[in-house]
């Protein structure tokens, strides 16, 4: 892989859902020479669009968008593929001259681009399966517990009723990784980030806001029509906020209503954890997006920047 060029930086934009990426992300185009790479978990499959909040593909045409609709959603994408292929991106982007634009909220998948990933063994299929088995019996928490008498350290970091994380914590130990392994990767030339913040009450409503527009969009038919071939799958696309709830509902297990009112809290609680993975990570900049004073000024102070390294 070739060196990246030490003039131009690699530009991180994140921020919790609904927290107004995308809008900035689209000026920050306007003004400057970016190549633009998604981080986002799910807008990595295709079919799964309205729920993902993919840019429409009016916006796409405009604005290109690297790193979205790349797999379908019966593949397995870890943050190590989208390190792998995010690094290309931001290769070929300074090699044209350009700045990577890398915008999302999914906090592990900075990381592993930032400061490289782990080399982890492949999914155990047959362990995993006893694994979904044992918690459908006796609930994610228990197994949970199971990894706390293992590794302590390990568990602290989990949430217990995160199903997908106790997996691979477990699944990891069982193959001999209990708490690290070699890392390889990351970037090297500088990184400029800039984090979106809002008060607590105004993310809720932005959140309730960009969910009803996503409900008259479409987002319920979308779900219908992706329900006879994913509703009752496992993959990391079907369990994703929205997804899973709408697909609750279509599979009789609870209301319209019910499923949009666990939709928003849904939501709500993932924002909550995407704000509490990016204070942990230190910003260049906090922005409150719409601060049209605090955006000029940031879009001054990155020209200031840029002029400084080229100079």
């Amino acid at each position: 892989m070739p060196p990246q060029s030490p003039e131009l930086p690699t530009l991180f934009l994140q921020g919790p859902t609904a927290s107004g990426k995308t809008g900035l992300a689209l000026r920050l185009a306007d003004v400057f020479p970016v190549r633009l790479i998604s981080v986002d978990s799910l807008a990595v499959y295709r079919h799964f669009d309205l729920g993902s909040a993919k840019p429409e593909v009016a916006v796409q045409a405009r604005y290109p968008h690297a790193l979205i609709d790349i797999r379908e959603p019966e593949e397995a994408y870890s943050a190590g593929d989208f390190a792998r292929d995010a690094a290309v991106e931001v290769v070929a982007a300074h090699a044209a001259g350009q700045i990577p634009l890398l915008v999302g909220g999914t906090g592990l998948y900075f990381r592993a681009l930032e400061r490289g990933i782990a080399d982890l063994p492949a999914a155990d299929l047959m362990f995993r399966q006893q694994l979904q088995e044992e918690a459908e019996r006796d609930g994610w928490p228990a197994l949970h517990q199971r990894l706390a008498e293992q590794c302590p350290q390990r568990a602290a970091a989990i949430h217990p009723h995160d199903a997908q994380r106790i997996q691979r914590a477990l699944e990891l130990l069982a193959q001999g990784n209990a708490t690290s392994s070699p890392w390889r990767g990351g970037l090297t030339g500088p990184i400029w980030k800039i984090t979106l913040q809002h008060p607590r009450a105004e993310l809720h409503a932005r959140i309730a806001q960009r969910l009803q527009a996503m409900f008259t969009a479409g987002f319920r038919e979308e779900a219908e029509a992706l329900f006879p071939r994913y509703g009752t799958a496992d993959y990391p696309a079907c369990r994703s906020v929205g997804y899973r709830q709408l697909f609750a509902w279509l599979g009789g297990e609870c209301s319209l209503p019910e499923a949009e009112q666990s939709a928003l809290y849904a939501t709500r609680q993932l924002a909550k954890r995407q704000e509490t993975w990016f204070r942990a990570e230190p910003a260049d900049w906090l922005l409150h997006p719409e601060d049209s004073t605090q955006v000029l000024q940031i879009l001054a102070e990155l020209q200031k920047r840029l002029r400084e390294n080229n100079a």
